[in-house]
């Protein structure tokens, strides 16, 4: 399959009703895509990482009422499942892109890994560009963005809060043209994520 992009018919996917038809058209319309980026982009973190990346797509096997708001692949180092592990996420709300190094709520050392970013924040303010944003939450779709965030508190909620999460990366509105430019689109997935390598690997401190 060669990846154009995502269309406005994809993200369309999220107003249809019900359950299974929803599914129906992520699995149809939205996964072939993700297999194609993923796999590109988990070749290529594991060449920068020196060591084997994973893709995972999102199956919301979990789900038995409400259709899933949004959907995802993630690329994390452990084969088996990418939520305990630090890992990177392309995915799909209804309006944007998002593009992210997760840091979420099933983490095992979440504490120690949120204690190593604030001894070193004034090293990620330096890593993380202005116009980067940061969500708290990966169930929602709001987040702010890097200059209008207090890092440090962020960090120290994260560190604290047992539910809180720590997502960093990049938005992309359903209007933007770089959506349909499949080739462009991965460059900029690609680019994002080795701007935020740092950090994943200031994680494993």
């Amino acid at each position: 399959m060669n990846f154009t992009g995502f269309t406005k018919n994809d993200f369309d996917t999220f107003t249809i009703d019900g359950l299974e038809e929803r599914m129906e058209a992520i699995r149809e319309r939205i996964q072939p895509k993700f297999q194609v980026i993923g796999q590109a982009l988990s070749d290529d973190l594991s060449a920068q990482l020196g060591n084997e990346m994973f893709l995972h797509i999102a199956k919301h096997a979990r789900r038995s009422v409400n259709p899933p708001k949004d959907t995802w692949l993630a690329i994390a180092a452990n084969k088996r499942g990418y939520k305990q592990h630090p890992h990177f996420q392309i995915g799909l709300f209804d309006d944007h892109l998002f593009i992210w190094l997760a840091f979420i709520y099933e983490l095992p050392n979440k504490s120690e890994m949120a204690k190593t970013f604030l001894e070193n924040l004034e090293e990620i303010e330096q890593i993380v560009p202005n116009h980067y944003v940061i969500s708290l939450d990966h169930m929602k779709k709001d987040s702010s963005l890097v200059k209008d965030i207090d890092l440090e508190k962020a960090l120290v909620r994260f560190r604290d809060v047992k539910k809180a999460e720590f997502l960093v990366g990049q938005h992309i509105s359903v209007n933007d043209p770089i959506l349909q430019n499949g080739e462009e689109l991965v460059n900029f997935a690609r680019d994002t994520f080795k701007t935020l390598i740092p950090i994943y690997k200031l994680a494993f401190k």
